[in-house]
């Protein structure tokens, strides 16, 4: 449903509020690195969250990308419609032009509801938020370090 570059932007964005601050910037490359994503590809996604206010950063020496106070309150909705665009929901699951409430995939009913929630929860929970629940359940938004091994 999301973008391998949406995705690449939340995890660097959610990496940003745990790790960054306007003490702590962040160069791309480090963020990259910890993510284990291209590094190229992550700095051209982080200008265009800065751009779109969504991150903070400052250049020159000590320089870097950082999440501010402000930053922290946005949701994950707006780093999504940054990214991939406010449509992204509305694509059909199956892949098929003209799927809609009129005129459903097969799958459609099965799938819309999923959507309609993860569309709300994105609206409603902002980086802050996020922040939170990833400290108290102990998730994970990279493998690096992580032995996979059985």
């Amino acid at each position: 449903m999301l973008s391998n570059a949406c995705k690449y932007a939340i995890r660097a964005v959610v990496y940003l509020a745990i790790h960054g601050n306007v003490n702590n910037k962040l160069g791309a490359k480090i963020i990259a690195e910890e993510l284990e994503v291209p590094q190229p590809f992550l700095a051209q996604l982080l200008r265009k969250l800065t751009t779109n206010k969504l991150v903070s950063s400052s250049k020159g020496p000590g320089g870097g990308f950082f999440l501010d106070q402000k930053n922290m309150e946005n949701t994950l909705w707006e780093v999504v419609s940054s990214i991939d665009g406010e449509y992204k929901f509305d694509d059909c699951f199956l892949g098929l032009s003209k799927c809609n409430n009129e005129n459903p995939c097969p799958v459609h009913h099965i799938v819309s509801p999923f959507k309609e929630e993860i569309l709300s929860s994105f609206k409603d929970k902002s980086i802050a938020v996020l922040v939170t629940e990833i400290e108290q359940n102990g998730t994970i938004i990279s493998l690096k370090g992580i032995d996979l091994s059985i």
